[in-house]
């Protein structure tokens, strides 16, 4: 039994994405992040950078006691790891999966991020950052339609979790100013993860929670 910790987010969608398409039996326990959830000391005891996704694995490989993780990059890929799913074996088509889920979590992310921070939630327009983030999405955008207008995933020919990584950030397009019809490419990739019946119930129990 695996306990998620989330919050409906893009961080927090990659992991309902991951458990909902391997079949792994999940727990979900909502942080409530608009209540300050996040810093109460439980939590903080096993996401000390206050931030969700969190995972505890009650029953881990090396039949030790409870397993926690945060960090939703690290998370995927223990969980790629345990099941067996969705992170291939092959050198080839491990590492260059590894390339893009770390391009997702060290670029992607957060740069799509402060895209929405500044257009959003700024307190005052900040016009330097607002034009310096949008030309940086606007960019990753084109680096990830060059990579699918090669390749149908991410990794390569297999659906995988560089794939689960980005797509819930790609599926806040219009929150920063994206037009996904201009890059062709993301936009077909997009669809088709979107219409898999792992998305769909991972929206819904979004939706739910």
């Amino acid at each position: 039994m695996i306990d998620l910790y989330f919050a409906p987010t893009p961080n927090g969608h990659k992991i309902t994405l991951f458990l909902e398409e391997s079949g792994l039996e999940y727990r979900l326990i909502r942080v409530d992040i608009s209540k300050g959830d996040q810093f109460r000391a439980d939590f903080l005891s096993i996401a000390p950078n206050n931030k969700i996704p969190v995972i505890v694995d009650h029953l881990p490989a090396d039949g030790g006691a409870p397993l926690s993780l945060f960090e939703s990059g690290a998370i995927l890929l223990y969980l790629a790891e345990k099941t067996g799913t969705l992170l291939s074996g092959e050198l080839r088509e491990r590492h260059t999966t590894l390339q893009w889920l770390f391009w997702q979590v060290a670029g992607l992310g957060p740069m799509l991020g402060q895209n929405y921070h500044f257009n959003h939630l700024a307190p005052q327009p900040v016009p330097y950052a607002i034009e310096r983030y949008q030309v940086e999405t606007q960019r990753l955008y084109q680096v990830l339609n060059k990579r699918l207008g090669s390749v149908p995933w991410l990794a390569g020919n297999h659906y995988s979790i560089a794939d689960i990584a980005a797509w819930p950030w790609i599926n806040a397009h219009a929150r920063q100013r994206i037009a996904l019809e201009d890059y062709p490419a993301v936009f077909n990739w997009f669809e088709r993860i979107r219409t898999r019946p792992a998305t769909e119930r991972a929206l819904q129990i979004a939706q739910q929670v």
